[in-house]
């Protein structure tokens, strides 16, 4: 009992850490900003360059953040109970790859006109394709399903999108420059409208996720246990697959594939609140909700006035802690 009114205080504070960083998100840049500021920018709005900023580019950046943060880390904890490896993130199942190649060939024959609507569309599509055509890779030959052969499916899938992305990209060289934003992962530049856009997706997995979560406990023990106690593996995994797509590929079509949220967060909730996953994966979302705000604000000032990309400043934290991770269980 005591444990659990621990788990809840621990939620309540990253909730209030979460607002706080969000806040600082808004009002902190190259351009600084009072909470005045930001209330008359909602209520006495006047067109100026500050209530602009506020409204158009500071506040829908933060909320982009947080969610694509939130639900890259769920997607991580769920990938790596499917897969049965703790170094998996969403990008195993081709998500990031597929969206950039799809992203890719849209620039290269529109001659890079295509509408970041349409972007976000194409992005979705292209995550969601690649992803079920690798899940479907997995399931035929010998045994049915298994963890190592998605992971091979998901590698040989990536390896091959990454190789034909490199072609085109060589040969449509005016889609370079735009691609290269979606390929490194920045929130920056983003409108509310791209967030509202991919809402809905986002919300249906993070509930999928949660209703899952008691079978990904069971899911854990193995395939052998979680048939013994009636749980029904395919429709467990089918269920994790989509809402992998749904949460990786929304936040891939919103903000590119930011790498390492994934696989850094659902480790560190784990030494938190255990490997319960009706713990572990609101954990997991509020926690990458912070670490992406905070890698965000982060980005802004190491090379001040220029900005550095989300998706580096999250590599920066993410290599040392993959090596970390890596040697610790090698030892």
């Amino acid at each position: 009992m005591r444990s659990r009114k621990r788990k809840w205080i621990g939620l309540a504070a990253g909730c209030a850490l979460l607002l706080f960083g969000m806040l600082a998100g808004v009002l902190f840049g190259l351009q600084r900003f009072s909470l005045h500021d930001l209330w008359l920018s909602y209520t006495q709005f006047n067109g100026s360059n500050e209530h602009l900023i506020l409204t158009t580019s500071r506040v829908p950046r933060v909320l982009i953040a947080a969610s694509v943060g939130a639900s890259l880390a769920v997607a991580g904890a769920i990938m790596q109970v499917l897969t049965k490896n703790p170094m998996a993130s969403p990008s195993l199942l081709g998500i990031n790859s597929g969206a950039v190649l799809f992203i890719v060939v849209g620039l290269a024959f529109t001659g890079s006109s295509l509408p970041m609507s349409g972007m976000i569309w194409v992005a979705l599509g292209g995550a969601a394709i690649t992803s079920l055509f690798v899940y479907t890779l997995s399931m035929h030959g010998g045994g049915g399903f298994e963890p190592i052969k998605l992971t091979l499916a998901g590698a040989a899938v990536a390896a091959f999108a990454s190789s034909v992305t490199s072609g085109i990209m060589l040969i449509y060289k005016h889609s370079l420059e735009t691609a290269l934003l979606w390929m490194i992962g920045s929130i920056a530049g983003r409108q509310l409208s791209h967030l509202l856009f991919v809402l809905p997706y986002l919300c249906t997995g993070w509930l999928l996720s949660m209703l899952i979560a008691g079978s990904l406990n069971v899911l854990a023990l193995g395939d052998d246990s979680a048939k013994s106690l009636g749980q029904r593996l395919i429709l467990i995994r089918a269920v994790s697959v989509l809402a992998v797509i749904l949460l990786a590929g929304g936040s891939v079509s919103a903000a590119g594939p930011i790498a390492f949220v994934g696989l850094i967060v659902p480790h560190l909730c784990r030494y938190i609140v255990g490997n319960d996953h009706s713990w572990l994966l609101p954990y997991s979302a509020l926690t990458g909700a912070i670490l992406l705000v905070a890698a965000d604000l982060a980005s802004r000032f190491v090379l001040m006035p220029k900005e550095v990309p989300v998706g580096v400043a999250t590599a920066l934290i993410g290599v040392p802690f993959l090596i970390f991770v890596a040697r610790r269980r090698r030892s």
